[in-house]
């Protein structure tokens, strides 16, 4: 029999995951100057009560400029990690692993919230709510579109400063107690930005073959890595195609990365889609549907001979559970389903027949025990009896 199913534990490096349940990193858009707050805490101490085997933080950025938005988590300073840690510190507790995913917005960076329009901060945006454009960077003055912050292209200065704030905020997500980082390198920020032909139009050393539009991130990993304690596990999350139809990233470029990303030291690469040409947070022209992005992590996981997350669409416990037992990923990550309910472990291990019961809270699983029994002895017990 297949010993790998959803509730098998999960072992890299020095840490283990109680089950393959990874809650995927959501942009929340509350914070103010990158601070975490109580929505934070409760957002993300929710999923861990659930069950879940690895929690992960929102895109947090590595320096201001290098937000989405006025809203976002930052880690750009020490004044942000006692927050964090807070959050670590509770994820821990519950018997969860903490993870942060590292981000740069690069040329889609300065937007607004989504609900105030999910474009670029204009005027009226610093009119009503104070919040300032800023200048944003990217790989070449590309633009995300017509009417968007047109980039500045970054200098050889510029790019190995940057890669010295990477190191810095990976230190610093070190000390406040998260246990897995995962770089951003997918939804067309700054990373990605390099990665297509479609947004890195440099004739420097990072830009023109596959080559050397994979050099930055690549070092960015490498050097994520170096600073990264050694015995805990570093993600990477890709668009394994990215939305150009012909003309951009596509997965057999995505399979290379893969290769090059595990030799840089990368655990598991997160395999999503889309993001680089659609003005919208994540914008993409690949058509959805439920499991449409597995086939990028069983082929990445089967060619780049790497471990693999899928992602998008996975809402049914017996779809994620045979995409682990199949082979074709070996953690599956969990977004708006969580959100509509943050104990979808436990409605999981209950529809597969596994205890949950050890994975959670005493006092979440005293109750809840109790519950299930009752349960029982209630279908047991036929209408007319249960009147009599």
């Amino acid at each position: 029999m297949n010993d790998r199913h959803l509730f098998s534990p999960f072992v890299f490096r020095d840490q283990k995951l109680r089950n393959r349940i990874v809650i995927s990193p959501m942009c929340q858009y509350v914070a103010t100057e990158g601070m975490a707050n109580d929505w934070h805490e409760i957002h993300l101490g929710k999923f861990a009560q659930g069950g879940a085997g690895l929690v992960m933080t929102e895109a947090t950025a590595v320096t201001r400029d290098g937000r989405i938005s006025h809203g976002d988590l930052g880690i750009w300073s020490d004044d942000h990690v006692p927050g964090l840690k807070r959050i670590c510190d509770f994820i821990s507790a519950q018997g969860a692993v903490p993870g942060i995913q590292l981000s740069h917005a690069g040329r889609k960076g300065s937007a607004q919230r989504p609900w105030h329009g999910n474009g670029p901060l204009l005027q009226e945006d610093l009119d009503l709510r104070g919040e300032r454009s800023w200048q944003v960077m990217a790989p070449s003055a590309v633009p995300v579109d017509t009417h968007w912050h047109t980039p500045h292209a970054m200098t050889a200065a510029e790019l190995e400063g940057l890669a010295g704030q990477w190191e810095q905020a990976a230190l610093r997500a070190a000390a406040a107690g998260f246990r897995v980082a995962e770089i951003h390198c997918a939804h067309g920020y700054l990373l990605h930005q390099f990665l297509s032909p479609v947004t890195n139009l440099r004739g420097d050393a990072y830009g023109g073959d596959i080559a050397g539009r994979m050099r930055y991130p690549l070092e960015i990993v490498s050097r994520v890595r170096r600073v990264w304690p050694a015995g805990l596990p570093l993600f990477v999350r890709i668009s394994a195609v990215d939305g150009a139809e012909d003309t951009g990233w596509d997965l057999e470029d995505s399979v290379l990365f893969a290769r090059e990303l595990a030799k840089a030291g990368a655990d598991v690469v997160d395999c999503s889609s889309g993001g680089l040409l659609r003005p919208a947070m994540l914008g993409t022209k690949v058509r959805a549907f439920p499991g449409y992005q597995v086939p990028y992590a069983e082929k990445i996981r089967r060619e780049a001979a790497v471990q693999t997350m899928a992602v998008g669409l996975i809402y049914e416990p017996a779809q994620a559970d045979g995409i682990v037992r199949a082979g074709q990923a070996d953690l599956i990550a969990i977004g708006r389903e969580a959100l509509w309910n943050p104990n979808w472990p436990m409605r999981a291990a209950q529809e597969l027949g596994h205890d949950i019961f050890p994975d959670i809270g005493m006092s979440y699983a005293f109750h809840l025990s109790r519950r299930e029994k009752l349960m029982k002895s209630l279908k047991s017990t036929s209408p007319q009896s249960a009147c009599g």
